[in-house]
């Protein structure tokens, strides 16, 4: 029987460099340390909003690729 899947939600505010990537790989590799199967999704919920136009101070440099996308560090 497969056990069943769980799931560690990390979050946080709108606020840039809190080390919330860097608590979600650590946290992923002291899993896989002990045995355990991890994998890590990352989610960014902007909901009609242009990432280019925020404030660096709430979401962090933005970098925009070859074909127009826009992404952030991580």
């Amino acid at each position: 029987m497969t056990p069943m899947a769980r799931y560690v939600f990390i979050t946080g505010g709108v606020v840039s460099s809190l080390g919330k990537g860097i608590a979600a790989a650590a946290l992923g590799a002291l899993l896989q340390a002990r045995g355990y199967r991890a994998r890590i999704k990352k989610l960014d919920p902007y909901l009609n909003v242009d990432p280019g136009t925020m404030s660096p101070y709430q979401h962090g440099e933005v970098f925009v690729t070859d074909d127009g996308a826009e992404t952030d560090l991580d």
